[in-house]
């Protein structure tokens, strides 16, 4: 009888490895901040060489695009998760508070490292580069929200959209970090009493 072959551990592929030191990345950020993030950390991390961490990723700007990229790729998802398709915008806006309610539960890292490179953007013109239009994206999806609310009665005739975007995003960005997250749902109650018009009075 032939011996049966060992088992030959699965090769991972370029993408499931550039996952793979992203979310060491973004582990390291949460625990260290960006100043203590060390390649040779990442790499021991990940379980690779530091040769093979810098194939991946051979430069600090290309360590942070792909960490900016594994960011939006999970917004994204979440946002696939739950779809806004006929939707009103007070409806919109309620289930834009209920998505960064699951993120601060379920993957409160996102909001983190997010705000640790929007830091960095301020002193680093090419990394702001890479994470500025992330920011101004999550921004503007408010500004639409507010927008189509004006025309659609569901939120005050008399809204700066731009301006409450920027309001709800500042207010929800402070709420993620430990210490904040008691705050989260009196903040989003009263940002809702701020721009929602009562139902008796829309339409």
């Amino acid at each position: 009888m032939c011996p049966e072959p060992a088992h030959i551990p699965k090769r991972e592929s370029g993408d499931e490895r550039r996952i793979a030191i992203a979310r060491a990345a973004r582990a390291l950020i949460i625990e260290k901040g960006l100043e203590g993030l060390r390649t040779r950390d990442i790499a021991e991390r990940v379980g690779i060489n530091i040769a093979t961490l810098h194939y991946h990723v051979p430069s600090k700007e290309a360590l942070v695009a792909l960490v900016a990229a594994s960011l939006r790729d999970d917004f994204k998802a979440q946002a696939l998760r739950h779809p806004k398709e006929g939707l009103d915008a007070g409806a919109q806006l309620r289930q834009e508070f209920n998505e960064f309610r699951e993120i601060v539960a379920e993957m409160p890292e996102l909001i983190g490292v997010l705000s640790e490179l929007v830091d960095l953007s301020r002193r680093d013109p090419t990394i702001a580069e890479i994470i500025l239009p992330m920011q101004a994206f999550w921004t503007g999806q408010f500004t639409k929200i507010f927008r189509t609310g004006i025309d659609d009665g569901s939120f005050r005739p008399n809204i700066d959209p731009a301006a409450a975007a920027i309001i709800v995003t500042a207010a929800l960005s402070d709420c993620w970090r430990p210490h904040r997250r008691a705050s989260l749902e009196p903040v989003i109650a009263e940002l809702e009493r701020a721009f929602l018009l009562p139902v008796s009075n829309q339409g």
